[in-house]
């Protein structure tokens, strides 16, 4: 049997430092907080070859002492512990005392250093294990951190890196998000002598959000509503995404936690459920939320890189972010409908249960006759409206949905009733659709459609919220979509916007005009008419300004 020994300090190190330094992001990410937690006004990272060659940052902090410049680069050796019990209450980025020696474990490390009123600086540095001896060099105050041929001495690490521009871009969105969380100091990065970009100090957070997530995307940036903080025992604010404003992936769904950029499996599913009905299937929005906690309801000593936490009530803070998000989309949705808020002449009308069933009674005429008027139908898809100030493009399906989705939820609110149908519809099903229907059952009542077992796999629809007449169900289809949506959304809200789904009008049916008419005013009450409750766009509004750019006159 091979002998059990201690291993030496250089492995130790190199062990490490792989945990914590996985590529030149890694060391930027220790060095910068650093600078933070020093108290930097001006931080500035200078690279070569995408950080592979040199990773310099340079700061304008408080310093390290010349005496304790070298016990600095030592492993577990820190200023912001003094036991055990300061685990529990950690105000700072840095805590380990593990940054600075594993990343002196796989590259050749230099420390520049002056504190405040000191008449020189100090120089240490340190490769492996090994820790030079601190000599006096001309330095301006604050730290300079070099660190040169990252990986030179771990081969196979180095060959896992990827190019020096895709390196370079792993560290700029990184420092360009980090910077979020301190508009009040001045961040830059340059790389091969060129500048990247700059970030000076900003007066509002508005510039910093610009800077970091460009003009055009955060004029889409909402303030979060923060009625729901209270409950967290700290702060909870930030910027979301308007609806209609979105990315492919959640990149840009960022989290400060205390300061510290993090990641959060738990609060990325806090969008998703917030967004709900505002955002489409398979799209993200984007934003910044700051989470500000008592430190001993934080723990951040969970991952090496320090880079997820574990927080102590995750349940109330899961809700408290996920109910912030849907009241600010909520009330943006209000706003929205009242600035768009169309009325327009129309006589009584009645309509077949087939066609706009869920609309319980004909929409009583405004008396003002002007307004948005419904013109016709496009390809049996959309409609085609027109005010004295712009089109407007509707999608029939999606604008149905949102009408049904609203009137299905208040059924499911107790404002509304069911009504029974004089002819059950029945409908059978394969064993796994079975299954399914089986646990959406009472909460298809909550909605007002009652459905009963009626046999092996074979059931009977007896029962319709009110108004909905006798337009048939596409029940397979509720049960498909309902499997495919984002298990983190509201239980009942994906029943009841699965349901809306497959009982309205469908792309290719063809509406009479009365209905047209009553579709546009239906859809003009609802409390978010711009958008179907799986996200999507119900109109397209086209103003003079569009329209003259189509014809060149602008």
């Amino acid at each position: 049997m091979p002998i059990i020994r201690e291993l030496d300090a250089v492995t130790i190190g190199q062990i490490a430092a792989g945990e914590i330094i996985e590529r030149p992001a890694s060391v930027v990410k220790e060095l910068v907080e650093n600078s933070v937690d020093a108290g930097a006004t001006r931080i500035t990272v200078n690279l070569e070859r995408g950080g592979l060659d040199l990773i310099e940052v340079v700061d304008d902090g408080f310093g390290i002492e010349p005496s304790e410049l070298p016990l600095a680069l030592r492993r577990y050796t820190t200023s912001k512990l003094l036991a055990a019990g300061d685990l529990a209450s950690i105000a700072t980025l840095g805590f380990r005392g593990e940054g600075l020696a594993s990343v002196a474990a796989v590259a050749r490390t230099e420390i520049v250093s002056r504190t405040p009123g000191g008449v020189v600086g100090t120089r240490v540095v340190a490769h492996g294990e090994e820790v030079g001896i601190a000599e006096p060099v001309a330095a301006p105050e604050g730290t300079s951190v070099s660190v040169v041929a990252l990986f030179e001495n771990v081969p196979v690490r180095r060959e896992y890196l990827r190019t020096p521009s895709a390196e370079l871009n792993r560290i700029s969105s990184w420092l360009s998000s980090f910077a979020l969380a301190y508009p009040d100091r001045a961040f830059a990065l340059r790389h091969d002598g060129k500048e990247v970009w700059t970030m000076p100090p900003s007066a509002s957070e508005r510039e910093r959000l610009g800077m970091v997530f460009g003009r055009d995307a955060a004029s889409a940036l909402i303030p979060l509503a923060t009625d729901a903080a209270g409950t967290l025992g700290g702060g909870l604010r930030g910027y979301i995404s308007a609806p209609g404003h979105d990315r492919p992936d959640r990149r840009m769904q960022l989290l400060f936690v205390n300061g510290r950029l993090v990641r959060s499996a738990l609060l990325s599913g806090a969008w998703t459920s917030g967004y709900a009905t505002f955002a489409m299937i398979g799209r993200h929005p984007y934003g910044v939320i700051f989470l500000e906690l008592p430190p001993d309801h934080v723990d951040p000593n969970v991952h090496p890189t320090k880079s997820e936490v574990r927080l102590r009530f995750a349940n109330q803070i899961f809700d408290a972010v996920r109910r912030s998000i849907a009241a600010t989309l909520t009330g943006r949705a209000k706003e929205t409908a009242r600035d768009h808020a169309e009325t327009f002449a129309m006589p009584g009308v009645s309509f077949s249960p087939d066609s706009l069933a869920l609309f319980d009674g004909p929409v009583r005429a405004e008396e003002n006759g002007g307004g948005l008027r419904a013109l016709t139908q496009i390809d049996r898809t959309f409609l085609l409206a027109a005010d004295d100030e712009a089109l407007v493009l509707i999608d029939q399906h999606a604008a149905h949905e949102r009408v049904a989705y609203e009137s299905i939820a208040s059924v499911a609110r107790g404002q509304a009733s069911r009504e029974p149908l004089l002819m059950p519809q029945i409908v059978e099903l394969d064993a796994a659709q079975s299954a399914v229907l089986d646990r959406s059952l009472e909460l298809l009542r909550e909605g007002g459609l009652e459905i009963e077992p009626f046999g092996e796999r074979t059931y009977r629809i007896v029962a319709t919220p009110f108004g909905y007449g006798a337009r048939r169900f596409d029940l397979a289809g509720f049960i498909e979509d309902l499997s495919e949506e984002p298990k983190q959304r509201d239980v009942r809200e994906r029943v009841w916007a699965s349901l809306a789904c497959h009982s309205v009008t469908v792309a290719g049916e063809r509406l009479e005009v009365d209905e047209m008419r009553t579709l546009v005013q239906r859809l003009q009450k609802c409390d978010n008419p711009m958008h179907c409750p799986h996200g999507r766009p119900t109109m397209v509004r086209l103003g003079p300004q569009e329209i003259a750019r189509m014809f060149k006159r602008v």
